[in-house]
């Protein structure tokens, strides 16, 4: 069987979901036949977390600098760089790299194939490109989402409905084991301020406004005085100082820990009771698989893909968007509610060996993939 070539273009500065996923399907692909060039951009400083990823990982990469926005180099280069390689298939990762892979020309030099990961909404302008790139994904030859209502969305942007395939996120079995032992969870606390005594409750993901952090606050802030929990809250984003002023008006200061980016949020399960994921809209999230893996019970919201991954009480507890009396009820049940959180960990971590093993992911891929270069 003839090796295939494969260009995915990405932007990413850090270990985002995507990127995790990509630099996952990259290294095991390789035995299926398909050898992956990373394609990336970088603003200002030639190297980043994501860079040093993928170099020590020993993936092929072409960085594609830009001086600025709207570049015009940059579509140049892209094009070149493709050219150079000359893939059986070009895959793009949201909407800059699915916009600059039209305009370059791409799908005039191999298949292309689009992933979908849903929006976010920091900025107007951010909300701009993504009407944009409703409008570009229809050129795609296939576009790959991540959840079912997200491809009923990309139908009513007028995608075809056969161009699209729904794959859900994937992690290895026996994720979650760094930090689980209890001198490094202790060290962890420790680092932190949590005392030995104190529930931790987890948030995992970018400081962006879909993600809903402060709904989160406000149902955490209800469970004190009884229940005292502290909230770990992982990742960077624009939200930030809207965060920080909820947690001053809340009088929370001594009950949450804000950590900024981290190369890997593993360490911080370790010393978890309870995840959460407030979020106002999800496709297939990577927060949520990594806490099934970690065995840590989870609480999250009924949005996009979260319901095909996990059933409200049966492996999870789900609530409404935006609604804070049932956040503090679900979180509430996990702290006191007898063998509930155990039943609901032991289950979901069932799920993940049983539906979202990594090898199958790639390798239902590399079919598309080779689908398209025949």
């Amino acid at each position: 069987m003839a090796r295939l070539r494969l260009a995915a273009i990405i932007e990413a500065y850090s270990i985002t979901g995507p990127a995790r996923n990509l630099l996952e399907f990259a290294r095991q692909a390789r035995t299926e036949g398909l050898d992956t060039t990373i394609v990336t951009f970088t603003r200002g400083a030639s190297e980043n977390l994501f860079t040093a990823t993928v170099r020590d990982s020993g993936i092929p990469l072409e960085v594609v600098e830009e001086r600025g926005p709207f570049d015009p180099r940059v579509v140049r280069s892209l094009r070149e760089i493709v050219r150079r390689i000359r893939p059986d298939a070009v895959q793009t990762h949201a909407v800059k790299s699915h916009l600059l892979a039209r305009i370059a020309g791409l799908p005039g030099i191999a298949p292309w194939v689009a992933f979908h990961h849903g929006y976010t909404w920091p900025t107007v302008k951010a909300r701009a490109y993504n009407q944009l790139d409703r409008l570009t994904l229809r050129s795609a030859r296939k576009v790959l989402t991540v959840s079912r209502p997200f491809r009923d969305e990309l139908i009513s942007f007028g995608v075809r409905s056969q161009r699209i395939e729904v794959i859900h996120n994937a992690i290895p079995v026996g994720w979650g084991i760094v930090g689980r032992g209890s001198t490094d969870s202790a060290k962890l606390r420790a680092s932190a301020g949590i005392t030995r005594d104190r529930k931790v409750i987890l948030i995992v993901g970018r400081l962006s406004r879909e993600k809903d952090h402060l709904t989160l606050l406000d149902a955490a802030g209800r469970l004190r005085p009884d229940l005292e929990p502290h909230l770990v809250i992982v990742g960077e984003g624009p939200e930030r100082p809207r965060i920080e002023q909820r947690i001053r008006e809340l009088g929370l200061q001594g009950n949450v820990t804000m950590t900024g980016q981290q190369s890997s949020a593993e360490p911080w399960y370790g010393v978890a009771d309870l995840a959460v994921l407030s979020s106002l809209s999800e496709g297939s999230p990577n927060a949520l698989l990594e806490a099934m893996a970690a065995g840590v019970p989870v609480v999250a919201t009924k949005v996009g893909g979260i319901p095909e991954i996990v059933s409200n009480g049966e492996s999870a507890l789900l609530v409404r968007p935006g609604d804070v009396g049932e956040m503090e009820s679900a979180m509430r049940r996990m702290f006191t509610e007898s063998g509930l959180a155990e039943r609901l960990a032991r289950r979901s971590k069932e799920l993940i060996a049983e539906h979202h093993e990594p090898g199958a992911r790639m390798r239902r891929l590399v079919s598309i993939y080779r689908s398209l270069a025949g």
